[in-house]
């Protein structure tokens, strides 16, 4: 479905580079690898949670570097593929995992996603980092079964492996009675007002995850 800026994405994502929260080189690194929820799609560029994320780093003076690896319209297959080189480019310290929507919208293996998912948590742990997942759920269209099938592979993936969750990234966004004007007009991506509280829901985690 995101697709169409699958190209301009890439660009951005290889042009941000690394976005210092502290200034000691040998900080901490921290990498997202996420979709288009992550990439700032449809947002002014800085205003989107992994920005916003440099931002509360630096006011809460907690020195890191933030890397955001996000590809709008990426899968968890694409973000397994991606990730060993971007294990041994950056070698963070902290790997955010944000995928699976993608896949659930396509309609793609539940199981796949679910063992993607574990493969990219096991690898970053083989390479040093601890790692947060990022869980999700689906609309109530999708139908009740598959929705709980999808948003209990997150913590069954991070309770098997040892690593920590965000049990809902859209937390306190789609869940609300007047949800709509907090998306975009494509229904689907939050605009940047929901961002601060994508970020609140996320940070608590992530902070105990640096020193």
């Amino acid at each position: 479905m995101l697709r169409r800026h699958f190209i301009r994405s890439v660009l951005w994502a290889a042009a941000l580079g690394v976005s210092a929260a502290g200034h000691a080189a040998d900080a901490p690194k921290v990498l997202v690898v996420g979709d288009s929820l992550s990439a700032e799609y449809g947002l002014a560029r800085g205003t989107g949670w992994v920005a916003l994320l440099t931002q509360k780093l630096q006011a809460d003076k907690v020195p890191a570097q933030v890397v955001n690896a996000s590809i709008s319209g990426d899968t968890t297959a694409g973000g397994r593929a991606r990730l060993p080189a971007l294990l041994k480019t950056h070698q963070p310290k902290v790997v955010v995992i944000e995928l699976g929507s993608n896949d659930a919208l396509r309609g793609l293996s539940l199981q796949a996603t679910q063992a993607n998912l574990t493969a990219m948590t096991q690898a970053a742990q083989q390479a040093g980092a601890k790692v947060l997942l990022i869980g999700m759920q689906m609309p109530p269209n999708y139908g009740a079964a598959y929705g709980k099938q999808f948003s209990d592979l997150f913590g069954q993936v991070a309770k098997a492996n040892g690593a920590a969750l965000v049990p809902f990234m859209l937390k306190g966004v789609a869940d609300q009675a007047d949800a709509l004007k907090l998306f975009q007009a494509d229904r689907i991506h939050p605009t940047a007002e929901a961002h601060p509280t994508i970020l609140a829901n996320i940070y608590p985690s992530l902070r105990k995850m640096l020193p």
